[in-house]
C-alpha cells in the first residue's frame, strides 16, 4: 500500500478534521476555495432543506457557525482512497458528545475534491440523517 499522506486531497481532509476538532474557524475556512460547495449530508436534510449544498465562502462560514462551532465531536478517518491528482474518498466515524452522557455516532463517506493549490472545491459527506434522529429519539426515551 502506498503512502498517500502527500496527496493534496488527503492533506485537505486531514487539515479540515484538525481545524474543525480544534475549533479553528479561520483555519478551517482557509482550506476552501471561494466557490467551493459542501454537501453534508448529500441531499435534503434539516441541515440543508433544499438539498443544494452550501456554496461559496459565506455559506460555508454559516455552515461552520451553525453546525461545527457548537458541536463537541471527534472525527475518526479511515483509509483514504485517492482518485487522480485531486480527489479522495475516506470513510469516517463522527462521534458527537451532546452532554448529560448522550452521544450520537455516524459512519460516513467523505469525498473531497481540491484544486491544484490544494484548496477544497467540493466536499460531499454521504450519511443518513435519519440515523442521528433515531439515536436522539432513543436517548431521550431512555433519559426521560
Amino acid at each position: 500500500m502506498s503512502d498517500n499522506s502527500q496527496h493534496l486531497a488527503v492533506q485537505a481532509n486531514l487539515k479540515s478534521i484538525h481545524a474543525a476538532m480544534n475549533k479553528d474557524r479561520e483555519g478551517w475556512l482557509a482550506l476552501y476555495a471561494e466557490d467551493a460547495i459542501i454537501s453534508d449530508p448529500v441531499g435534503k436534510s434539516p441541515l440543508d432543506p433544499e438539498g443544494n449544498g452550501h456554496r461559496g465562502k459565506q455559506a460555508i462560514a454559516d455552515f461552520y457557525d451553525n453546525i461545527i462551532a457548537y458541536a463537541e465531536f471527534e472525527m475518526r478517518p479511515g483509509q483514504h482512497l485517492i482518485s487522480g491528482e485531486y480527489a479522495c474518498a475516506v470513510p469516517m466515524q463522527v462521534i458527537n458528545q451532546l452532554g448529560d452522557g448522550v452521544t450520537t455516532s455516524v459512519d460516513l463517506i467523505g469525498v473531497y475534491h481540491v484544486n491544484k493549490e490544494g484548496l477544497i472545491t467540493s466536499m460531499n459527506a454521504y450519511w443518513d440523517f435519519g440515523s442521528i434522529e433515531q439515536q436522539l429519539a432513543d436517548a431521550f426515551e431512555q433519559n426521560g
